[in-house]
């Protein structure tokens, strides 16, 4: 007969009663088919509630639980609505409760160890997943907003302290290139699966191999990155363990008190109850009125569209819009009354250059810029005469901005070559990576540009030092759907650009190619 294997839940716990409340809650609807779970735990709490909490929890299970005492002497441990507040000390004493609790599963021959930090909350069938995933070391993956507004990040990386890029030893990588990397491997680890990681911890089940073979969070004393999870990594690696994490069951993480009633919903989700609060929260909580919402200000510089793109473009942006600046670049043609035609009703604010700057376009670039940040805007909305979003952005947008967290929303643009269809090839990838076409204005933060005459961005280049997040909603770059207009462009860059200086050479001469690879394009 196949036993169950026995898998110890190991946990040092400091936490606040209403987590820690939360914590237990989620750990009795954890399933139990596949396993004979056991739990061992170190009281580390600071709030007398919460050790009595620990000990009723336990007391239901008196065969399959023991409670270590924690060290109450050394320094507390303190996290507010910023922030969580670590320094070596408390490091130490953190790793030492988990080889502790390493210790303690080696000794009952536990066949896993699945640690846990208090406060996370597990979607019910979490540790049959990693059972399943049969890897002696594999994390379930969350997400958290380390700083208020930042943009949530995961608890894994892919080497060093906390890299999450990949990147070639000696590889020289602008800051820009480095998020476009970042969120290559953020968007990767929102699909459901198993990945190959450098480093984790938090929520992470070890296998008795591991176990037996040596890892723990003992500090390495050659190497000095921060925190116990890097030493326990570097050392599993060393042992000849690869790391990894799943991302089928993300884990829910209360990081602030804030955070609480956003827990209560997603357990609510998943498990259809929560427990109900009965301590008065200590932060102050900000009731949303119903006039409050995002302004959106449409920021776009136009010349001589009005036989190509721009009614389609600002029939979609109007939907959502509440104010416009637009430089006209020396049009000759109706572009300026189309603006004010289909943009009626919406506060419209336009520059007219008699001649066109666009052959120095960082100047017309920041042209635009001074206009738009004159209007003070709350988001920025970047667009070129060209460009338009899927359908559906339109009711979805207030909501996106809402929502997440960061102040620069990046999106997927892809080169339509016709109504229907785009073009993917070794020049035209473009929507394989997410730009930045939505903006919250900061005007505490220094903005620069990249001083060059073509393809300087249309936002300063220094954007990304802001915090940044994802958007679903795709962008549909029409500029290249006719022939006529590709042959325009083509010939606009071999006379700008005949060395490929600013651009890519390559990608000018196959603009011209007679048969391109094109796909369909679905909504």
């Amino acid at each position: 007969m196949n036993m169950k294997p026995r898998v110890l839940i190991g946990s040092p716990i400091c936490q606040k009663p209403e987590i820690l409340r939360m914590f237990f809650y989620s750990l009795e609807k954890l399933d139990s088919q596949m396993a004979s779970i056991h739990y061992a735990f170190v009281d580390d709490n600071t709030h007398s509630l919460s050790s009595k909490m620990l000990r009723v929890f336990t007391d239901r299970f008196p065969d399959r639980s023991v409670i270590f005492p924690g060290d109450t002497e050394r320094q507390p441990y303190i996290c507010d609505e910023n922030t969580h507040y670590w320094n070596q000390d408390l490091i130490r004493k953190v790793a030492e409760y988990k080889n502790r609790i390493i210790d303690y599963a080696k000794r009952q021959h536990f066949d896993a160890l699945f640690l846990i930090d208090s406060d996370l909350l597990l979607q019910p069938d979490t540790l049959e997943v990693l059972l399943n995933s049969q890897k002696d070391i594999v994390s379930e993956i969350f997400w958290t907003s380390w700083q208020p507004n930042a943009l949530p990040a995961p608890q894994v990386w892919l080497s060093d302290q906390y890299t999450q890029y990949e990147h070639a030893p000696n590889e020289q990588l602008s800051a820009q290139e480095k998020l476009v990397r970042q969120m290559a491997f953020y968007s990767k680890l929102r699909v459901p699966g198993l990945y190959e990681v450098g480093g984790l911890g938090a929520c992470t089940l070890i296998r008795r191999s591991a176990l037996d073979a040596g890892v723990d969070f003992c500090p390495i004393k050659n190497v000095s990155f921060w925190g116990e999870d890097r030493h326990f990594c570097i050392r599993a690696a060393a042992l000849g363990f690869s790391l990894y994490v799943d991302t089928h069951r993300p884990a829910f993480h209360v990081y602030r008190e804030s955070d609480y009633t956003e827990a209560a919903n997603w357990m609510k989700k998943v498990y259809g109850a929560a427990p109900v609060r009965t301590v008065t929260p200590s932060f102050p909580i900000k009731r949303a009125s119903a006039r409050e919402r995002p302004k959106i200000t449409l920021s776009m510089v136009v010349r001589n569209e009005a036989d190509k793109y721009l009614i389609q473009a600002l029939s979609k942006h109007r939907e959502y819009i509440d104010e416009a600046v637009i430089i006209n670049d020396g049009s000759t043609d109706h572009t300026v009354e189309i603006c004010h035609e289909l943009l009626k009703g919406i506060p419209l604010y336009i520059t007219h250059n008699e001649t066109s700057q666009f052959l120095n376009e960082v100047a017309l670039r920041k042209q635009q810029w001074q206009e738009t940040i004159r209007r003070n805007p709350e988001w920025i909305l970047n667009m070129d005469a060209d460009e338009v979003f899927e359908d559906g952005f339109s009711e979805g947008v207030r909501e996106l901005l809402v929502r997440e967290r960061g102040d620069v929303c990046c999106f997927r643009l892809y080169d339509m070559w016709s109504d229907t269809h785009y073009r993917e090839d070794s020049y035209w990838r473009a929507h394989e990576v997410y730009r930045p076409f939505l903006l919250r204005y900061r005007p505490d933060h220094h903005y620069s540009w990249k001083e060059q005459p073509l393809h300087c961005g249309r936002f300063p280049n220094n954007i990304f030092e802001l915090p940044s997040f994802l958007s679903r909603y795709r962008v549909k770059h029409l500029g290249w759907s006719s022939q006529e207009i590709r042959h325009e462009k083509y010939e606009r860059y071999k006379r700008l650009d005949p060395s490929g200086l600013y651009g890519w050479k390559e990608q000018y001469e196959s603009i011209l190619d007679p048969q391109p690879r094109l796909i369909t394009w679905s909504e």
